[in-house]
């Protein structure tokens, strides 16, 4: 897992809250492992999209684009993208609507005041990661 965040990253995350920067590098951890955790998913390309950082499996295409940023410009919230035509965010609300929040059928949005649910946020990453793998 590479822990050092690449300049494009940096350069988008050196605009933001000091809180919220915490949060979306420890969120981008939570990707990286848990792409590591399953070699369906290969290495990620991380780059931009959007002008957000965007976690990509190029090598294997077993999974929907990830992006992470700042919510609505918002300075205390920020969110987890995946494609608007994926199903993922409606089963994301079937398996965590009681502990997730989402916006429209794009985002899971977070509280940079609230510690992040973990074990949910990796289910739903790795969801995301292995999307192309359902038959």
């Amino acid at each position: 897992m590479n822990a050092k965040l690449p300049s494009q990253t940096q350069s988008v995350f050196d605009g933001l809250p000091k809180a919220m920067v915490a949060r979306l590098v420890a969120l981008r951890a939570l990707i990286l492992e848990t792409a590591a955790e399953n070699s369906a998913i290969g290495p990620l390309e991380e780059t931009l999209k959007w002008g957000e950082p965007a976690y990509l499996t190029s090598t294997t295409k077993s999974g929907t684009t990830i992006r992470i940023n700042r919510h609505k410009k918002s300075d205390s919230e920020y969110a987890i993208y995946v494609h608007c035509q994926t199903d993922l965010v409606e089963r994301y609300k079937q398996l965590y609507g009681n502990i997730l929040t989402f916006e429209g059928a794009r985002a899971v949005v977070f509280d940079v005041d609230q510690d992040i649910p973990t074990e949910a946020v990796k289910h739903c990453l790795a969801m995301a990661l292995t999307y192309h793998l359902r038959s």
